[in-house]
């Protein structure tokens, strides 16, 4: 990831100014991994060092989603509209 994309996703995720480690920053910035590493997964279906770290991203996305859900469940439900995830 590029260092002015990641920061257009704090950016835009932060909940305040100083913001770069609240879950809805983390979430947004995994998600980002998560959707280029699935393109090049695409292309490379046999790179199985990929696949695993792939999967180990998904799951701490999930144990973090699930976090958030627990304690404020109106950010949850902002966030996962605003990732465009839960279809």
């Amino acid at each position: 990831m590029e260092k002015h994309s990641k920061n257009a996703l704090v950016e835009q995720y932060r909940q305040h100014a100083a913001d770069t480690g609240s879950p809805e920053v983390q979430i947004a910035l995994l998600s980002d991994r998560i959707n280029s590493l699935t393109e090049h997964m695409k292309s490379h279906r046999k790179d199985f060092g990929t696949r695993r770290g792939l999967l180990m991203l998904v799951g701490q996305r999930r144990r973090l989603l699930n976090y958030l859900k627990d304690r404020d469940i109106e950010r949850y439900r902002d966030l996962i509209g605003r990732l465009g995830l839960r279809k």
